[in-house]
């Protein structure tokens, strides 16, 4: 027996060491699942003080995030978000092997509205409202949703309230479940939805986006969406060098977009966080081989891509937009702010674009 208490001493000693959402995430206990595929990932329970997180720079066009999980099964390459599991003392590449499910997210939120959320927002001059985004570091409905309907829960609670202004970014098509609650909030505040379709080619979308659902049931999600008299609009982003630039791709990306529906189409250049680059340029050299250097030289010491590239791909979607007939996202006109560089699952390289 007390061989037993000194075996596990060790970690104990190791979890007494970590601070803040690390040590949290250390002592989140399992969760069960239903699924059988060997491929499915860990999941934890995550207790968590606050669901509503405020986001202070001026480079992104929302006040809040509402992240209902913290780690993300569609594993895309690119993904920006990877540094979040750093803050646990986990490595990037586990961002898609562990998800932390966020512990009471529904009353946190409803408590957190009520003391934290502002109608009139600093950045839209006090004449508007505080705008949450949903899904900046997470897909929010990744397939942990169907079985512990997180972000069923805080949606269900911001119907309950009026005059918000909010959005939703996804590349999944399990949106459509949750069509009732999101017609609910869109009756009594400013709802807009981004479905992401970075690509129209299902192989290259596997590719990038391994676990993520198709291209075509995303687009499907646009038009169901529409149908049902919701704001939607879809984010081709990041725009992949080399990978998904290629003449036709964003256009095509576009096009179809149009015709299922989308009020308005943007897209941003691929940034690489630190975190993120470790993940993808090996990605790149053996997936991709005849990009290897170009990425080495654009990406190795720099999370951009050089500036006249970028300038050329907003003057694309520019294009782009006025060909089809895309309006701007309504909440960032709003804001009216600077453009920026990719910062999340969807908010990449010029929002203005």
């Amino acid at each position: 027996m007390v061989h037993d208490l000194d075996a596990a001493a060790p970690p104990e000693r190791a979890h007494a060491r970590l601070v803040g959402i690390a040590r949290l995430a250390a002592s989140s206990p399992p969760v069960e699942t239903r699924r059988n595929s060997v491929e499915r990932p860990e999941y934890f329970l995550l207790p968590v003080k606050s669901i509503l997180n405020r986001c202070d720079s001026k480079r992104v066009p929302f006040e809040w995030t509402i992240n209902p999980y913290r780690g993300c099964e569609f594993a895309c390459k690119y993904c920006y978000a990877r540094y979040t599991h750093e803050y646990m003392e986990l490595d990037g590449s586990e961002f898609e092997k562990k998800i932390y499910v966020k512990k009471d997210a529904a009353p946190l939120l409803a408590h957190d509205i009520s003391r934290k959320y502002s109608y009139a927002s600093e950045k839209a001059g006090g004449e508007k409202p505080d705008h949450i985004a949903i899904g900046t570091a997470t897909d929010p409905y990744q397939p942990a949703e169907r079985e512990h309907g997180v972000t069923r829960a805080c949606l269900e609670e911001l119907a309950k309230r009026e005059g918000l202004s909010m959005s939703i970014i996804t590349k999944s098509n399990q949106i459509v479940r949750d069509i009732d609650v999101l017609k609910k909030i869109a009756a009594r505040s400013s709802l807009q939805i981004d479905i992401t379709v970075t690509t129209m080619r299902a192989r290259l979308a596997r590719t990038l986006e391994p676990r993520a659902p198709r291209p075509d049931l995303r687009l499907a999600a646009v038009k169901e969406l529409h149908a049902a008299g919701l704001a939607v609009g879809v984010s081709a982003s990041p725009l992949v060098p080399g990978i998904t630039d290629g003449q036709g791709e964003l256009e095509a990306v576009a096009a179809a977009a149009k015709e299922a529906g989308a009020q308005w189409f943007f897209s941003g250049v691929l940034f690489l966080m630190p975190s993120s680059a470790k993940q993808f340029l090996p990605f790149v050299r053996q997936k991709f081989p005849r990009l290897a250097k170009q990425y080495e030289q654009w990406y190795a010491k720099n999370g951009y891509a050089p500036e006249e590239y970028r300038r050329k791909a907003s003057e694309r979607v520019a294009r782009i937009r006025e060909k089809y007939g895309f309006r701007p996202r309504p909440w960032v006109e709003i804001k009216r702010i600077a453009p920026c560089s990719q910062l999340s699952l969807g908010w990449e390289a010029a929002a203005e674009l």
